[in-house]
């Protein structure tokens, strides 16, 4: 019960740690390395500029190894963005593009991800499978949730997923991939 417990401090103990560098403002002496994309959602291809981004700066970051995760995760919520997001009317400017910033943190530990957006309506993260993974081969995809599934790929992909509303309007979606090989197995929602 003893051993039980000590891991449960340390992997609570990380959280925070994980929390505490997600919050606190960049420092560029912090050996960390830092990206924001701003991209127009009417440009057409805007999650695949996104997707290729993703891939450069993680691997010029020197994380080759969670470049295939990273890009189906930002693939998913701008992909969310582009095909679900109605700009809140402060926001909005007639004859104007919806925009989109995709945000990228690495610390020595984790990469933070976040993708804002101009509505403030929170995101309807999934809070588990609908059936039991067992019964879902034999199932037609019509009896499958027809919303959710992206962000439940990010969910399962993600060690932490959370939205923040944003004080001038609209709303970030973040979510926390570990580095560190010891508990990058440990993903939880």
């Amino acid at each position: 019960m003893d051993a039980r417990r000590a891991r449960s401090q340390a992997r609570f103990a990380s959280e925070l740690d994980a929390y505490a560098h997600w919050f606190i403002a960049p420092d560029p002496s912090s050996g960390g390395h830092y990206l924001t994309l701003t991209l127009f959602v009417d440009c057409g291809n805007a999650v695949r500029v996104a997707r290729d981004q993703t891939a450069e700066f993680l691997r010029g970051a020197g994380h080759e190894d969670v470049v295939d995760d990273a890009r189906l995760i930002v693939s998913e919520l701008v992909g969310n963005v582009v095909n679900h997001v109605v700009p809140e009317r402060s926001l909005a400017c007639p004859g104007s593009s919806r925009r989109v910033d995709v945000h990228f943190k690495v610390w020595p530990k984790w990469l933070f991800i976040g993708v804002a957006d101009e509505d403030s309506s929170p995101p309807l993260l999934p809070l588990g499978d609908t059936f039991w993974p067992g019964l879902m081969e034999g199932l037609s995809e019509a009896v499958l949730p027809d919303s959710g599934r992206g962000l439940l790929i990010v969910q399962r992909l993600a060690a932490a997923v959370w939205w923040m509303p944003e004080d001038r309007g609209g709303k970030t979606v973040w979510c926390r991939l570990d580095l560190d090989a010891e508990t990058r197995g440990q993903a939880s929602c």
